[in-house]
């Protein structure tokens, strides 16, 4: 993914995250899903074109129509007021899609965006549960991952890479893994369902 993508892919997932949970429109978050959905559908056609063809570049530009063809969608479905299931079916077909690219990283000696790849998996998988399988009680922690991973898996990313700070390394990549688990269960235990705290048995004293 390209450095100015993967920075966009940033501003469109906190605004994603923001509007699930019900802080903005899906009208009104529609017009930046088609804007970055252009952008990384655009921009993996041209690597395509204008490069050898290789298996790289393949690699690269599947990766990139993965979340092109989301945001197109979330953006078309928000103008039009289509349905959200089939792009909920979509979104496991791209959370398992993204394991295979972690795997493919990883054999190319990426470290970082192994944790990366993975993250967007659990993300993309939660989108599944709650557009295809209608599980709403996910919709505020599904915002808040989203959001967090706007910033912490891409728009700090590429901000480093623009700059020419960005460091790949085992090390940072466990400190990710680390900071990302944590980060993602005190997200659960702020946004979880209240249905879920009211149906755990109380103590007896």
């Amino acid at each position: 993914m390209t450095d100015v993508g993967l920075f966009y892919v940033g501003a469109v997932l906190i605004v994603n995250g923001i509007m699930l949970l019900g802080r903005i429109s899906a009208r009104a978050a529609a017009p930046l899903n088609l804007c970055v959905g252009t952008l990384q559908v655009v921009i993996p056609t041209v690597l395509i074109v204008t490069t050898d063809g290789g298996g790289a570049a393949i690699a690269g530009a599947a990766g990139l129509y993965l979340f092109g063809f989301t945001y197109l969608w979330v953006g078309i479905n928000a103008a039009t007021g289509w349905p959200p299931e089939g792009l909920g079916w979509f979104s496991l077909f791209v959370a398992v899609a993204a394991v295979g690219f972690a795997a493919r990283t990883w054999y190319d000696g990426g470290r970082l965006f192994v944790v990366f790849w993975l993250a967007w998996a659990g993300l993309w998988l939660l989108f599944f549960l709650v557009l295809a399988l209608g599980r709403t009680e996910l919709t505020r922690f599904t915002g808040a991952v989203a959001i967090t991973e706007g910033v912490l898996t891409a728009a700090v990313p590429a901000g480093l890479a623009l700059a020419g700070l960005w460091i790949d390394s085992a090390a940072a990549a466990l400190a990710a893994t680390a900071l990302g688990g944590t980060v993602v269960a005190a997200l659960w235990l702020v946004t979880r369902p209240a249905s879920i705290d009211a149906s755990t048995p109380a103590r007896q004293g």
